[in-house]
């Protein structure tokens, strides 16, 4: 099968693309004909960091997915040749990627693929989707009539945060650095606005909750971010943050008793500590789509796995406006 491998850490210079030979699903693993992945700003960091949980090289990288099913291991009953699929299951430790043919994937990193989005669409939401659901349900374990700040309301996770806050029957108020980006937050559902850029967490506070705080926020920024949330919440209100690797001060979270969450998306792929399924989430996002309440947002531009490198450089420039996707076959 073609792959896109990675021979060295670092630059997008280090991607070559080659041959491997045809993999074999194991028990509880599907073989996925991979027809699209999309690119995430973590498959980024991996490229360029090497952390621990990086795959040894060369090395196929690639968390999200979405295609057909070509074989089903040992042990799976749920799912046949031919079934559509996305998911989040590999391109770190031991697993291999998306950015190749053919992909082995743990059934439980995966679910039946909306019936609303073409492939293209569904490999754009695993990775972003089952952090948001995460921080809202799982972390915030939200309720509807809450009033929640989502922070980058318009980025990867944030604006897939904006939709799920509102089909929890939440009123959502998103942090967003240009009147572009404050068109995509509002298309998507979010109520109220705030340039970050123009408008300091207390003033608007008090424009958007009469001083009072809200009921949450989720922060996918980190850094000043999260201090903007920290400040933003009302007294034992609840912060949940993507991105919590700097240093705080954190006596303002004292003093109004807050709770702090953090989220690692990645965790049940890295680590076999308590190892919970994405399935049950994907299933529920799956729901949504069809359902039209949530979409995802994908960059205009198009890339072949032979183009793979510059997918990969676009991510890192920034300069994407919502997530980056290769068609594969």
């Amino acid at each position: 099968m073609r792959a896109m491998l990675l021979t060295g850490f670092g630059d997008v210079s280090n991607f070559e693309l080659g041959e491997l030979p045809r993999p074999e699903p194991g028990p509880g693993q599907v073989l996925v004909r991979v027809a699209a992945a999309s690119v995430n700003p973590v498959d980024v960091k991996i490229r360029q960091l090497a952390p621990a949980f990086a795959p040894k090289l060369p090395a196929v990288l690639g968390l999200d997915f979405a295609g057909l099913v070509e074989e089903v291991g040992e042990g799976v009953t749920a799912y046949a040749p031919g079934d559509e699929v996305y998911g989040c299951a590999g391109g770190v430790g031991q697993r291999q990627g998306a950015l190749a043919e053919l992909m082995p994937a743990d059934v439980r990193f995966l679910a039946r693929k909306p019936r609303a989005l073409d492939f293209r669409s569904a490999a754009a939401l695993p990775l972003v989707a089952i952090t948001a659901w995460d921080a809202l349900h799982g972390k915030a374990r939200v309720q509807a009539g809450e009033h929640a700040l989502i922070q980058g309301g318009a980025g990867g996770v944030g604006h897939v945060a904006v939709q799920l806050a509102k089909a929890a029957g939440l009123a959502v108020a998103a942090t967003v650095s240009s009147p572009a980006k404050a068109d995509i937050a509002r298309s998507l559902g979010a109520d109220e606005i705030i340039n970050y850029r123009e408008e300091e967490p207390a003033a608007y506070v008090q424009r958007l909750t009469g001083g009072a705080g809200f009921d949450l926020a989720f922060d996918t920024v980190g850094g000043a971010s999260l201090e903007a949330s920290i400040a933003a919440v009302r007294p034992r209100g609840r912060v949940v943050s993507t991105n919590t690797r700097s240093t705080h001060d954190l006596s303002l979270l004292h003093a109004k008793a807050l709770s702090l969450h953090v989220v690692f998306m990645l965790l049940p792929l890295v680590s076999a500590v308590g190892e919970p399924d994405y399935a049950p989430i994907l299933r529920e996002v799956a729901a949504l789509a069809d359902a039209g309440r949530l979409t995802p947002l994908l960059d205009e531009r198009a890339f072949s796995l032979a183009r793979a490198a510059e997918a990969h450089a676009l991510v890192e420039s920034g300069k994407a406006v919502g997530k980056v996707v290769v068609d594969v076959v």
